[in-house]
């Protein structure tokens, strides 16, 4: 079962991803993985998102570890 903690972590891990990849300087895809990374970032949670999800849904989100509940 995944945790509050670990739900959180995992789509705070997955925005850094997306955001190193969009900023890369060479893509081996020709822009492909870029442009993807781009496009998922356009709409993913920011944390004071993260933040007010978890204050409404604790038992669902756990605040991102710098944001105070």
């Amino acid at each position: 079962m995944t945790t509050p903690v670990e739900r959180t972590k995992a789509v705070i891990d997955t925005r850094e991803f997306l955001n190193t990849l969009a900023e890369a300087g060479e893509i081996s895809v020709k822009g492909l993985v870029q442009t993807r990374a781009e496009h998922l970032l356009r709409h993913y949670p920011l944390d004071v998102d993260l933040g007010v999800s978890s204050a409404a849904l604790p038992d669902v989100w756990a605040p991102p570890p710098h944001v105070k509940p």
